[in-house]
């Protein structure tokens, strides 16, 4: 068996990846709100033993007539709930920076980082769309810079405060009356620009240190921040060469903040739809497709892009850049979906929304479990990735689909776990548990 191993996610969107999952007859869309429902999804992956089941946020999307849209529950709630109905596979939460304050983080994950005995994350975001603002009495956001500077300190605090009590302070020595070592209390002392932070958290320490630093962002400021910070980066990639660009990339800051790169593990999203035959996994990738109502898939497309494109014939070609398009970075996503459009030949918006409805950017691999596996294994073997972050098409059939038929064949070829290396979410993950020096040199004072 091969001594590295991969890393997987499995990415909970539901009723499905795909954007038109819910109308697709297996799914059941009014349970999403079901615990039953969640706990029942989430021993399937852990059965699959999958590193982690990961939960994306945001706030404040216009409800849609033909999908569904911003439907859903707090995922540090659903985070909390599935604690108790899990073993041994992480739970990593989205919670944004810019809405938020550094104790309320600080205090519901290492909640969660307890009750698990050591298997949360916290998935760092910063908002992107406008009209979360206004959920919060603001016009518009901070700027994109100062959103990630703010960022940036609030991780910094909240780490402070996830390491202001040792969980060795807990002396609770009945015969002595002692119940604190107090030597082992360090109180936050905190004034930046942003955040001005005194006092202790009001629990210890958990199993694996504090929670996992989860991020996701391919901007400039994104791959900083988590160079200086992430433990765990989901990233977007189409293909072997820019996966690779982007590993090398990101691995090579470590060193500036002290890090080492096996203390990051790069995880690409990978959308995968997956059959005993080519033939049978190409089909039901298509019929999900049929299932897209045109003006959903229009408007979908139009959010993804970055720019409303309501009006135009989706049988015609995509329009020319808008005026406040950014040529120069291929990381926005208008740019990611013109590549897409150009690599894949698609000839109208149409295709291309069809494309992008089921991977949302991502890379999408559909076929056996060979080819499947053959793929991700390319990937892994060849600098690209330590592993991926799993959409299924649909929930629970294309997760069982994924834990039943492409899990095995990783197993057959010695790349993926046959059972948990540990208890906590870093002994999993082959991440080390934090420590008070390491905090210091990584955090800026």
């Amino acid at each position: 068996m091969s001594k590295r191993q991969l890393k997987l996610g499995a990415f909970f969107f539901l009723p499905g990846q795909h954007f038109a999952s819910w109308r697709y007859p297996t799914t059941q869309p009014k349970r999403t709100l079901d615990l039953d429902y969640l706990v029942e999804l989430a021993q399937i992956a852990e059965r699959g033993k999958f590193d982690t089941i990961f939960f994306a946020d945001q706030f404040g999307r216009d409800l849609e007539e033909n999908g569904p849209s911003d439907i859903k529950l707090d995922p540090v709630i659903i985070q909390a709930a599935l604690a108790a109905v899990t073993k041994n596979i992480g739970l990593v939460a989205t919670s944004t920076t810019t809405y938020n304050e550094p104790f309320q983080i600080a205090r519901k994950f290492i909640g969660i980082d307890h009750l698990t005995k050591g298997r949360a994350a916290w998935n760092v975001v910063t908002s992107t769309f406008e009209c979360e603002a206004s959920l919060f009495g603001r016009d518009k956001h901070l700027p994109h810079a100062q959103r990630y500077e703010r960022a940036e300190e609030f991780v910094d605090v909240v780490k402070k405060l996830w390491l202001s009590i040792d969980k060795e302070a807990l002396v609770i020595d009945k015969e002595s009356g002692k119940y604190l070592d107090l030597t082992k209390v360090q109180p936050v002392n905190h004034e930046g620009k942003w955040f001005k932070v005194r006092g202790t958290l009001d629990a210890p320490t958990s199993a694996q240190g504090h929670p996992v630093i989860v991020q996701a962002g391919s901007s400039e400021a994104g791959k900083e921040l988590a160079a200086r910070t992430a433990e765990v980066v989901f990233t977007v990639a189409q293909t072997l060469e820019d996966a690779q660009a982007f590993y090398r990339d990101l691995k090579g800051r470590l060193a500036k903040y002290g890090r080492n790169p096996e203390d990051l593990k790069i995880m690409p999203g990978v959308f995968i739809t997956v059959a005993k035959t080519e033939e049978e996994a190409i089909a039901k990738r298509k019929e999900l497709d049929t299932y897209i109502h045109p003006k959903a898939g229009l408007k979908y497309l139009s959010d993804f892009y970055g720019a409303d494109l309501t009006g135009y014939d989706i049988e015609g070609p995509l329009p020319n850049r808008l005026d406040n398009e950014d040529e120069t970075d291929p990381n926005t996503r208008a740019n990611i979906v013109r590549a897409i459009a150009k690599r894949e030949n698609l000839k109208n918006i149409r295709e291309l929304y069809e494309f992008i409805a089921g991977a949302r950017g991502h890379r999408e691999i559909v076929g056996t479990p060979e080819q499947i596996a053959d793929q991700l294994q390319e990937w892994f073997e060849n600098g690209a990735a330590d592993g991926f972050n799993v959409m299924p098409p649909t929930f629970p059939d294309g997760l069982n689909d994924i834990v039943d038929l492409v899990i095995p064949e990783l197993q057959r070829r010695g790349i993926f776990r046959t059972e948990y290396e540990g208890s906590t979410l870093r002994e999993n993950l082959g991440l080390k548990n934090p420590t008070r020096p390491e905090l210091e040199l990584h955090v800026k004072q």
